[in-house]
């Protein structure tokens, strides 16, 4: 049987150099070519950074929104079904769906707040924290591998990368929900 998906033997667009562009964009910033490169190392990287936990999750019958779900309720405890809309940025239709499974499913159970009844509250069970901790741990190792294979400082250098990639008015919120700061940029040379 042939695949369906084959690698080309050849590029289907030259590279940057054979059409002529330069290796670099105005004033040093990167070429559209490195851009873009980047772009498809970010798509696949994800690929690979969800694969695994994605096999863990279908063993459940659950999926990526599921494991959001559970990774910010797990590492927030008591966390407002509210809250969760912000982080997540999701219509309040789509988390219900997803909630109602694991709430059925006994891996998140909510309870009433104590100053607000009307507040719903969201923990982990022993199940869903263990689940939540186990696809934590298959990421961190990957994140781990790939950092130490990217050399020294390059933790730093990838969280300030990513804390970059997110928009400016929602750094602060972020910010807020991480386990550490981010270190600040170095300024420019010269």
């Amino acid at each position: 049987m042939t695949d369906i998906i084959s690698v080309p033997a050849r590029r289907l667009r030259a590279p940057a150099q054979e059409r002529g562009e330069a290796g670099a964009g105005v004033g040093g910033a990167p070429a559209e070519a490195e851009l873009i490169t980047c772009v498809e190392l970010l798509f696949f990287a994800y690929r690979d950074f969800t694969g695994e936990a994605d096999a863990v999750l279908a063993e459940f019958g659950l999926g990526r929104a599921h494991h959001r779900v559970l990774h910010f309720v797990n590492r927030n405890p008591g966390l407002k079904v509210q809250d969760l809309l912000a982080i997540l940025k999701i219509t309040k239709q789509s988390l219900a769906r997803v909630l109602k499974l694991l709430l059925d499913q006994g891996w998140i159970q909510q309870v009433a707040g104590d100053a607000d009844r009307r507040q719903r509250l969201l923990h982990t069970t022993d199940k869903g924290a263990r689940l939540a901790d186990r696809l934590d741990a298959l990421q961190a190792k990957r994140i781990g591998k790939a950092l130490a294979a990217s050399g020294p400082g390059s933790d730093a250098a990838m969280m300030r990368f990513l804390f970059a990639m997110i928009v400016p008015e929602e750094r602060a919120f972020v910010e807020a929900l991480l386990p550490r700061t981010i270190e600040a940029a170095p300024p420019p040379a010269g």
